[in-house]
């Protein structure tokens, strides 16, 4: 079994001996390479997939799942020290937290209803959208995508230790099954069981039969919408970011810097926004029964 530590050798002497990397930091999806010991010109390696970093047993690790098993225990961390700093008497940053917090929870009193449903659905939008956003971000930090591994002797197959993993299908398309499931089943605890599944199997007439399964469909359509959006605008937003450091590697690419950071926080509002309009539409008529 192939462990992290195997490789850390191999990456050393792999830049010993037999090429120079050249990543554009912050970059997960792309690298730009230059090997010494061949005649050939530079060029961009652009790889759509996550590669395999080591192996678990039969479960392979691949460093978009690494960074984001990082991503869980920064924040599973940061909540619990978050949660022992909390006061009566708030300091500045806690009445800027909570003055955040106030608005939030206004945001979606207007698409909810009522307060009492805002409160109780926040923590699943609030851990969705902050897993959005630095999955995200974490892809545009330094040696995010220039840390390289190597395997072999000599060295060859060379793969970033870090991706972010907004820029892996496999986590995009995780993160939209696991929204869309607990969008039914909160919806199911709202309205019961019965009236949730009705919604799809819907044996009354032929019309109501023909709604049940464009739902269905919809819900499928869902999960394709939530991974293939987020996906596909981190990774092009990534690869934009190498070619620019590539063909322009001194303060032209720092604009586009910017614009990602921007476009990181928007998709991971975008995300969780939708969610929170799903979970509404889910429970509305357990709201409209009270």
């Amino acid at each position: 079994m192939q462990t992290l530590l195997d490789f850390i050798p191999r990456a050393y002497a792999a830049s010993k001996t037999t090429e120079e990397t050249h990543a554009a930091p912050g970059i997960s999806g792309a690298t730009t390479t230059a090997p010494v010991a061949h005649s050939e010109a530079p060029g961009i390696h652009i790889s759509i997939k996550a590669e395999e970093l080591f192996r678990i047993g039969d479960f392979p690790v691949t460093n978009g799942l690494f960074l984001s098993l990082i991503i869980l225990v920064f924040m599973g961390g940061g909540a619990m020290l978050l949660g022992r700093k909390l006061s009566l008497i708030p300091g500045k940053l806690q009445n800027a937290a909570e003055a955040i917090l106030g608005g939030t929870l206004s945001v979606m009193d207007n698409i909810l209803g009522s307060r009492r449903q805002s409160e109780r659905y926040l923590p699943l939008i609030g851990t969705i959208f902050f897993v959005v956003l630095f999955s995200n971000w974490l892809g545009l930090f330094p040696g995010v995508g220039s840390i390289m591994l190597y395997e072999g002797n000599p060295p060859t197959g060379g793969a970033p230790l870090f991706r972010a993993p907004s820029s892996d299908l496999n986590f995009t398309l995780a993160l939209a099954i696991v929204t869309v499931i607990a969008t039914n089943i909160l919806g199911a605890v709202a309205i019961g069981i019965g009236p949730h599944i009705g919604k799809f199997l819907n044996f009354r007439s032929p019309i109501g039969f023909f709604v049940g399964i464009l739902e269905f469909v919809s819900e499928c359509a869902r999960i394709i919408s939530f991974s293939f959006r987020l996906f596909g605008n981190i990774f092009a937003g990534e690869v934009l970011l190498v070619v620019i450091s590539f063909l322009l590697p001194y303060l032209v690419p720092l604009p586009f810097y910017f614009l990602e950071v921007f476009v990181g926080f928007i998709q991971a509002f975008i995300f969780a926004m939708l969610a929170l309009v799903f979970i509404g539409m889910a429970v509305q008529e357990h709201e409209a029964a009270h």
